[in-house]
């Protein structure tokens, strides 16, 4: 596990990538602030209204995506069920953690639930994260992402008309009035908007009951969490706002519209998954000790807790903390525990290789990858480590480590950076190239992707599977950056 935030994951615990901006985003904040009716709050709505409906329908800003191979596990266990029974394929559905310490949860376009951190952090059962998931799951399925310009267009037609008819009337010396019609178009487009959205949300209520009631899963974190946020908007002061001036339906109304639902359901009777709570507390002691400061992490888990999740969220606040003595021994306290455990030998190994330790956290790394049936994040580790060695009779079984890493996840640019380096020690200086080319590729750099795979082209053998792929990066690549300056 590794972290940074360029595409190239060096670091420690999990792995963290930029996530590029989406076409588009629906769900943003189970739980929204009020739109405040005081009389600067409303000029500024004025002069602004008609620029905030178009950047409702922008991309969603880069962020940081936190990649952690239990993690992914986790959210593959209690999603792929619901994704059943929303009607979609585990295949092409996945669910992304967001390093960001808000309660969050979203849908950007395609198929990819974001969960925030902050949310896992908050939530006290994997049965409550299943059903915010469950309620993502409703705006994939519903479509509610494409179809988001029924909401925005209207609103936006209603502004602009509003704002010619102001302006003509302040151009005929009628200036009060004008700003009069102004203010109350933008105000009813505003209104069209959250009308929009309130529904689409609930109708993401409804769709997540029933994928929980479908999929045998009780209903009854869904309800635990929609409380905790209502706990938040009392805790906030969000108790007296007007509802129609809200993105969401307040909680408590959510709350009353979904419990009959849930509770008539054979489901919610439902006792929880032992295995999947489990590994849900082991994920959030571990998240704990990545996104939080170490001080913070030896609160919630003094030195006189010996727990599981203890371990494993010192070892990850000791590690980043920079005390490697005390982070070895959390590692180590974790496979005593269970020797067998391929995330407890990953840590295990992480914690060597960064320690400046290679060779000693092969054996680990090693065991760590059969144990988790070769898996990418796992195995890139273990590539690295193995390259880290600067043992050349290693570098052979570091490509087929590390090749196989890539065939099997295509959202890995650290795995391609290590692929380069392996490649370029061993002299091969083409498939070097063609490495940097798919990790530039996958991270943006449009310009190092069609030189390097140029070069690539220039040096493999023609129509060889390698020299193909080179080909298509540098045409796909090419084409982009061709756009960008057309759109310039």
């Amino acid at each position: 596990m590794r972290g940074s935030s360029d595409g190239i994951n060096r670091g420690r615990a999990f792995t963290v990538m930029l996530h590029p901006p989406d076409r588009g985003r629906y769900g943003d904040a189970l739980t929204q602030g009020p739109w405040k009716d005081d009389s600067r709050s409303m000029k500024r709505l004025v002069a602004a209204f008609a620029l905030s409906i178009m950047a409702l329908a922008q991309p969603a800003a880069a962020q940081s995506i936190l990649r952690d191979a239990e993690t992914e596990a986790m959210f593959a266990q209690m999603s792929t069920p619901l994704v059943k029974a929303a009607g979609l394929s585990p295949r092409d559905v996945r669910v992304v953690l967001i390093n960001d310490d808000s309660i969050n949860a979203f849908v950007a376009g395609g198929q990819t639930v974001y969960v925030h951190s902050g949310l896992i952090r908050e939530a006290t059962t994997a049965n409550q994260v299943q059903g915010v998931i469950a309620h993502e799951l409703g705006h994939i399925a519903d479509g509610h992402v494409v179809l988001a310009d029924a909401g925005t267009k209207p609103a936006l037609g209603v502004t602009l008309l509003s704002m010619v008819l102001g302006l003509a009337a302040i151009a005929a010396g009628s200036g009060e009035a004008g700003a009069g019609i102004m203010a109350a178009g933008q105000q009813v487009g505003m209104n069209k908007y959250l009308s929009f959205t309130r529904t689409q949300e609930s109708s993401a209520d409804a769709a997540g009951a029933r994928y929980l009631n479908t999929a045998g899963i009780s209903g009854r974190g869904m309800l635990e969490f929609f409380k905790r946020l209502q706990g938040q908007e009392y805790r906030y002061g969000y108790t007296n706002v007007d509802p129609f001036a809200q993105t969401h339906p307040l909680s408590g109304t959510r709350i009353a519209n979904l419990t009959d639902t849930l509770q008539a359901a054979p489901a919610w009777s439902a006792k929880p998954d032992a295995a999947l709570e489990e590994r849900f507390r082991r994920v959030k002691a571990k998240l704990l000790g990545y996104t939080a400061t170490p001080d913070e992490t030896l609160r919630a888990f003094p030195v006189t807790d010996q727990s599981i999740y203890a371990h494993y969220a010192r070892a990850y606040a000791y590690h980043k903390a920079g005390y490697p003595d005390k982070a070895d021994a959390e590692a180590d306290a974790l496979v005593e525990a269970d020797p067998a455990d391929p995330y407890f030998l990953e840590i295990k190994g992480q914690i060597l290789l960064e320690a400046g330790k290679p060779a000693e956290a092969v054996a680990p790394l090693r065991a760590a990858t059969q144990g988790s049936d070769a898996n990418p994040l796992v195995a890139t580790t273990f590539g690295h480590a193995l390259i880290a060695t600067d043992d050349a009779g290693r570098y052979p079984e570091a490509v087929k480590v590390l090749r196989a890493a890539v065939g099997r996840d295509d959202d890995n640019p650290f795995a391609w950076y290590q692929l380069g380096t392996v490649y370029e020690r061993l002299g091969d200086a083409p498939r070097a190239a063609l490495a940097t080319a798919e990790r530039a590729s996958m991270t943006g750099d449009t310009r190092t992707a069609i030189a390097s795979a140029r070069y690539a082209l220039a040096n493999l053998a023609p129509n060889s599977t390698d020299w193909i792929r080179a080909q298509d990066i540098s045409m796909t690549a090419q084409n982009d950056l061709d756009d960008k300056k057309k759109r310039r």
